[in-house]
């Protein structure tokens, strides 16, 4: 193994351990060793734990793409999710070519603002949809007041009986309150209390069921 290769690994391993503690609430720290999570969701609750919403320097935001396995135009590509903050300049860019540069900034595009077309429909460049991307979808179609559809996302993409998309939903809670985001905190309350109340078995299960 290469130096590079083991500093990856490394890096990796330090952003899964930082991650699993933000999904348990620092209960179980090697929960992503049996649970893998994909990278952009890896990436979206690393970046909102240090920095939040708010405006990031670009230099730290690029450092963790890297150890996610990803690239800033990886996030910015992938439904808009990293955004160009007020304070960076439109083509800024350092030395090395990174775009956004190390003096500019970043941040993440609010849940709200997601509404490309596809958004937790197909997998994007071989790459397994995002849990980030199917919670941001789940809350939109609550907030239109479809709960069909909101069942219907769930059973088609086999939520119900995802535990990591369970713990997903309370960190972001969590995380919304650290933020004081109170619509958003609010909105994942009440998708938790749907899926819970909905249990792991899928409406098609209990239609043949019957």
């Amino acid at each position: 193994m290469g130096v590079n290769e083991f500093l990856a690994h490394v890096r990796r391993m330090v952003v899964d351990f930082v991650v699993g503690r933000v999904l348990t609430r620092g209960e179980d720290a090697d929960l992503l060793g049996d649970h893998p999570l994909d990278d952009v969701t890896t990436y979206y609750l690393l970046h909102r734990a240090d920095f939040g919403l708010k405006e990031a320097p670009a230099g730290p935001c690029i450092l963790y793409a890297i150890s996610c396995g990803l690239s800033e135009r990886d996030l910015a590509d992938h439904g808009g999710l990293l955004i160009k903050g007020k304070g960076a300049a439109p083509d800024e860019a350092d030395e090395s070519g990174d775009e956004g540069g190390s003096g500019g900034k970043l941040k993440l595009k609010p849940w709200k603002a997601r509404t490309h077309r596809g958004l937790a429909e197909e997998p994007s460049r071989g790459r397994p949809i995002p849990l980030i991307d199917h919670c941001h979808r789940l809350m939109q179609l609550w907030v239109a007041a479809d709960v069909a559809q909101v069942n219907a996302h769930l059973d088609r993409h086999g939520l119900r009986q995802s535990p990591l998309f369970a713990q997903l939903i309370q960190a972001l809670i969590e995380q919304s309150r650290a933020d004081g985001s109170t619509e958003e905190r609010s909105l994942l309350e009440r998708l938790a209390n749907h899926l819970r109340q909905l249990g792991s078995t899928s409406q098609t299960a209990l239609a043949l069921g019957d």
